[in-house]
């Protein structure tokens, strides 16, 4: 795994760990319900970069017996594990405390400690945001933001991106709710701030919750990869027809491709073994990313993707 995605992890993980301390004690000394929200929310997301760190941890192990193509899909079941802590941890919880708030509504004390914590904690987020976006920007390339979300094959970028991008609105809505809470003197003002701040991280959870199940499940490599590799294959003169290729993610930096080719019909054995040769060296050098590679020898038949 990179060290860059690292450092994305690392950042947000310190940023939220101090952040989550400052707006607990924040919290209990004015009695702010948006406040303890806003620590539930970075608590929350500081076990999140754990786990990521632990996915990552688990996901660079080498293959096994039991594993022959390695543990890379740990990684997108742990990013999946944290989009579920957000929507149930931080979502759940927030909404629950805006809800008992609004019912039973209690004045803060002190509301300029609440301003004042929550103006550092923008400077951290900030910070934390300003790493993970520059990282996603070099990862993205010459697509758009939603598509490199959406073809993006390491989670771990995006994943923090979109909890310091929840947090910094969550910052701005609990800096509203309590500036009206203190002006009007309405304590409602405070629990609903709470509730649209679970609105937000249960709306940023089902985002990432869908963007991981697909690499989670097995989602296949970029058209640029497949149809790289077509192209490389039907340009051998002993290629006929390419039925299919057939690829998947095992983790960010591994995709296992299948490939279904008729040779030749004057093609001998011996030639077809040294083109299978070949055709796995050019594929992995022209796309690293590629470690295993399988080529099937077959009479041509009709695919949704086959030559015609």
């Amino acid at each position: 795994m990179s060290a860059a995605s690292k450092k994305v992890i690392y950042a947000a993980l310190a940023g939220n760990a101090l952040i989550a301390v400052t707006k607990f004690a924040a919290a209990a000394f004015t009695g702010s319900s948006a406040m303890l929200t806003e620590g539930i929310h970075s608590m929350v997301d500081t076990g999140n970069q754990v786990l990521l760190l632990y996915g990552m941890r688990r996901a660079a192990r080498p293959p096994d017996r039991s594993f022959p193509f390695g543990h890379g899909k740990e990684l997108y079941f742990w990013s999946f594990i944290v989009a579920i802590l957000i929507f149930a941890g931080g979502a759940g919880l927030s909404i629950y405390e805006g809800i008992i708030h609004m019912q039973h509504p209690e004045p803060m004390s002190n509301p300029a400690v609440n301003y004042a914590v929550l103006g550092l904690a923008l400077v951290f987020e900030g910070a934390a945001w300003a790493v993970a976006f520059k990282e996603f920007r070099g990862v993205k390339g010459n697509w758009g933001y939603i598509e490199a979300v959406q073809r993006g094959k390491n989670p771990t970028f995006y994943v923090v991106l979109f909890e310091d991008s929840a947090a910094i609105i969550g910052l701005v809505i609990a800096a509203a709710g309590i500036a009206l809470a203190d002006i009007t003197g309405n304590a409602l003002f405070d629990g609903l701030a709470s509730v649209l701040i679970g609105c937000v991280l249960a709306a940023t959870a089902i985002w990432l919750a869908y963007e991981t199940k697909g690499l989670l499940i097995g989602e296949s490599a970029n058209l640029r990869v497949v149809d790289g590799i077509r192209g490389m294959v039907r340009e051998h003169a002993r290629v006929e027809h390419v039925n299919e290729v057939l690829t998947m993610h095992m983790g960010p930096d591994f995709i296992l491709v299948n490939l279904g080719v008729q040779f030749d019909d004057d093609a001998t054995a011996v030639e077809i073994e040294d083109i299978v040769r070949r055709l796995d060296r050019r594929i992995k050098d022209r796309f690293p990313e590629v470690k295993r590679v399988f080529i099937e020898a077959e009479a041509w038949r009709k695919t949704p993707e086959g030559d015609s």
